[in-house]
C-alpha cells in the first residue's frame, strides 16, 4: 500500500547554518544589537534587500509584526480606514486592529483575487491605505489597483507572506507598493519557524519602522543603506525620529537569521520546483468535471507552495464536507475554507473587527467551495500522483464518475 506523502514537514535546514548556530550558542550572542557590526540579522537584512532589489529591509519577529509596523510607519491616524481583501488570514485584519485602525473588507471572486468593481466602489469611502494580501500567492490585478491608489495618493502595503518569488510583469511582488512584508513561518518558502521582514525604498518609512521595532537609544546607527554603507537620508530620518516614537520590541534574533540566511540561495530552486509541482497537479485536477483550478493572471508568474481549487456543481454543503472526508480517508487533508470549523481565513470568524460585518456574498460563496491542499516544492512526481488520485477519486466518491457528469 502506498503511504500518503507528508506535506507538512519543511525542507531540511542547509548544513551551512549549523556552524553559525553553534558559534552563536557558544558565544551566547543572540541579540541583534550586541555586535558592533555584521550581526546575523543585519547581514540577513542586507542580503534580502539585495535579493529583492530594494534599498532597505528590516527583519522582525513575524510578518504580522511587519504589517503592523508598516501601518504605524506610514503615520496613519488612529481610526484610519485600510482596505484589505476579504480572503486572507486573520493576522492581516488583526494587524490593522492592533494599530487601532479600521479594516475595510472588499469582495474576492472565484479566482481568489480582489473583485475590482467592489474595490473601485470602496476606495473613495475615506480610505487611508490599501493592504493587498496576495493570499496563498494569488496576485490581484496590481495594474488596476495601483492606478486607482496612485490617482488618490493612497499608499499600498503588500502582504507578500505567500508570494516570495512571485513576479508581476517580471517585477518582484513586494516591491510594487510603498512597503512589502514577507513571512519566514514554517509553511512559507523560507522557514525559520517564525519571523518576518519588511522592505522599502523610503528612508523615512524605514527609519520609523526600525525605531518602533525596538532600536532603542542609538541602536538604529547599526542599520545601513545599500551595500552596507552609511546612508545620509536614512541617518537624517533616524535623527528626526529619535525619541518621537513608541518602541514595540518586535526584533528578530540572531539564531533565526542564522537559519534563514543559508536558505536564500535555495529560493530560486524552490520557486521553480513549486511552480512545476503546482502546474502539474492543476493540469490533472482540471481534467475532472468536479474540480477547477483557476488560472494565473497574464502578468503573473507564481511561486506556489500549496494549491487551491474550487468544487464544481457541489450544490450542497454536505457534499463538500463529504469530499473533504473522502479525501482524508484516502490520505490527503483538504481544507474547504468556509466549511472548516472556525477557519481563520473565513471572514465571518473575524469577530474582533469593530463595527458590523459586511455581507460579501461573492467571497462567502467562493469560500464555501474553495479547497486548499499543501503542496511543498520537495514533493516527488509519485507523491504528486498520489495527491491527484486521492482528490479526483474523492470527488467521484461524492459526485459519481466522469461519465455521470456528462450523462450517458
Amino acid at each position: 500500500m502506498t503511504v500518503a506523502p507528508n506535506v507538512y514537514d519543511a525542507e531540511p535546514i542547509p548544513e551551512a547554518a549549523r556552524a553559525e548556530i553553534d558559534r552563536l550558542l557558544h558565544s551566547g550572542d543572540l541579540f541583534r544589537y550586541t555586535a558592533p557590526a555584521d550581526a546575523p540579522v543585519a547581514l540577513l537584512e542586507r542580503e534580502f534587500a539585495d535579493l529583492m532589489g530594494v534599498k532597505y529591509a528590516l527583519a522582525v519577529s513575524s510578518c504580522s509584526a511587519a504589517l503592523f509596523l508598516s501601518l504605524e510607519a506610514l503615520g496613519l491616524k488612529q481610526g484610519a480606514r485600510v482596505i484589505i481583501p476579504a480572503f486572507t488570514f486573520a493576522a492581516v485584519p488583526s494587524s490593522i486592529v492592533h494599530a487601532r485602525m479600521q479594516p475595510v473588507l472588499v469582495e474576492v471572486g472565484e479566482n481568489y483575487r480582489i473583485d475590482l468593481d467592489d474595490f473601485t466602489a470602496k476606495i473613495d469611502q475615506d480610505i487611508d491605505a490599501v493592504l493587498i494580501s496576495h493570499m496563498r500567492g494569488h496576485t490581484s490585478d496590481m495594474d488596476a489597483i495601483k492606478a486607482l491608489c496612485d490617482a488618490r495618493n493612497i499608499p499600498v502595503i503588500e502582504d507578500a507572506a505567500h508570494s516570495l518569488g512571485t513576479l508581476w510583469h517580471g517585477e518582484k511582488i513586494g516591491t510594487l507598493g510603498k512597503v512589502g512584508c514577507f513571512s519566514f513561518q514554517s509553511y512559507k518558502m523560507i522557514n525559520a519557524g517564525e519571523g518576518g521582514i519588511l522592505i522599502s525604498n523610503d528612508p523615512d518609512l524605514i527609519a520609523r519602522a526600525v525605531i518602533m521595532s525596538g532600536a532603542y537609544e542609538h541602536n538604529w546607527k547599526k542599520h545601513k543603506g545599500p551595500n552596507g554603507q552609511n546612508d545620509p537620508e536614512l541617518a537624517e530620518a533616524f535623527a528626526r525620529w529619535q525619541n518621537q516614537l513608541p518602541l514595540y520590541n518586535m526584533r528578530l534574533q540572531n539564531l533565526s537569521a542564522a537559519v534563514i540566511r543559508p536558505q536564500l540561495p535555495e529560493l530560486a530552486r524552490r520557486v521553480r520546483d513549486g511552480l512545476a509541482n503546482h502546474d502539474y497537479v492543476a493540469g490533472e485536477l482540471n481534467k475532472s468535471p468536479w474540480l477547477n483550478v483557476p488560472p494565473a493572471l497574464a502578468p503573473e508568474t507564481r511561486a506556489p507552495d500549496s494549491i487551491q481549487f474550487n468544487l464544481v456543481d457541489f450544490a450542497r454543503d454536505e457534499d463538500a464536507v463529504a469530499f473533504q472526508d473522502a479525501a482524508a480517508a484516502r490520505g490527503v487533508k483538504v481544507q474547504v475554507f468556509g466549511l472548516s470549523t472556525d477557519n481563520a481565513r473565513a471572514f465571518w470568524n473575524w469577530q474582533f473587527i469593530p463595527g458590523e460585518m459586511p455581507d460579501l456574498p461573492k467571497t462567502r460563496a467562493m469560500l464555501m467551495r474553495a479547497c486548499d491542499v499543501r503542496l511543498p516544492a520537495r514533493l516527488t512526481r509519485s507523491e504528486l500522483d498520489f495527491i491527484i488520485n486521492a482528490l479526483v477519486m474523492a470527488a467521484e466518491d461524492v459526485m459519481g464518475s466522469e461519465e455521470a457528469a456528462y450523462g450517458t
